[in-house]
């Protein structure tokens, strides 16, 4: 199949060159210099379809999907809504590297590029070689690892007349401060700037402590984390490595109150591990993901790791300004 070529800019290209959003374009501008497109879209350039010569229509250049979909994230579109602002929003298709008379992808072609990335397991491929292009920059502070987790909903679904559910069943229910959830859950591990540089996804009854020990950066001299994560047997792992066991106390069983030593501690962790609070802010704020947008696991697991590799993308940004 070999892969599409665009058309090359022509006089209606050159004609409309001035137009578009300054804000919108200049931002675009400062995104696409802080992504390594090429780096990202190797792996997936090792692909079938990139590589053979046979009878089909061409696939569309990894590097161009790849744009679509961080537009996408930045913007919080739907696919529809991702092909129609490709259409319509001229920074959009200079972004991409689209000209005014190319054809645009359409949402049919989002859905199968994510199932190719999710299929051979490319997103935590992208994901790594962003947090790795970021550390080469020298914006990570690996002195310690933050860990956190927030619930992201999922629809809870309608009866049927035979009895089933439209509920996602991969998704489930848990309680938080009394308030019921039905969903998944995100688990991230960030650094001291707040760029986070791992990840899991669960269901949303699974418990927030249970993948701290996989995210914890056995090269960090300090673990921040709030007390949902603490453990005894834990805080003597990380003691016996040399690592500074800073995870909030909560009481123990028969223990009416925190000692005064313990509530000073807290205080004292809970401003540096605030700092966590950044990139869950991007998450459900600025790129909007408070919903999962797709059924099963694996699929959200993927649209999860694209959204933080969105954000971390952004985050470098203020970085590279500071």
């Amino acid at each position: 199949m070999g892969m599409r070529k665009n058309e090359s800019l022509g006089f209606v290209d050159a004609m409309m060159v001035e137009l578009g959003g300054p804000r919108s374009g200049a931002l675009l501008e400062r995104l696409d210099v802080a992504t390594p497109w090429e780096k990202l879209a190797a792996p997936i350039l090792k692909l079938p379809e990139y590589r053979g010569t046979g009878a089909g229509r061409p696939a569309w250049s990894p590097v161009l999907m790849l744009k679509c979909l961080m537009l996408a994230k930045w913007n919080n579109l739907s696919d529809p809504g991702l092909e129609e602002a490709l259409k319509d929003r001229i920074s959009f298709r200079k972004f991409v590297g689209l000209s005014f008379t190319d054809t645009t992808p359409d949402e049919t072609t989002f859905v199968k590029f994510r199932a190719r990335l999710r299929e051979a397991g490319l997103h935590d491929v992208i994901f790594d070689a962003v947090v790795k292009h970021i550390e080469r920059q020298g914006l990570l502070v690996k002195e310690g690892t933050m860990v956190d987790a927030t619930i992201i909903e999922a629809p809870r679904g309608r009866p049927r007349p035979d009895g089933t559910t439209t509920r996602d069943q991969d998704a489930s229910f848990t309680s938080k401060h009394g308030v019921p959830h039905h969903g998944y859950k995100g688990h991230i591990a960030a650094d001291l700037s707040g760029i986070v540089t791992d990840y899991r996804f669960g269901t949303a009854k699974e418990h927030d402590s249970n993948y701290i020990d996989e995210l914890t950066d056995r090269e960090a001299k300090l673990v921040l984390a709030d007390s949902a994560y603490s453990d005894r047997a834990r805080r003597e792992a990380l003691r016996s490595r040399g690592v500074i066991d800073g995870i909030c106390y909560k009481r123990n069983r028969g223990q009416k109150k925190l000692y005064d030593w313990q509530e000073r501690w807290n205080r004292l962790v809970s401003k540096g591990r605030a700092r966590v609070e950044h990139p869950t802010a991007m998450l459900k704020q600025q790129l909007g993901y408070r919903r999962v947008r797709y059924r099963g696991r694996e699929r959200n697991a993927l649209d999860f790791a694209l959204t933080l590799t969105a954000c971390n993308i952004k985050r470098s940004l203020s970085l590279r300004a500071a």
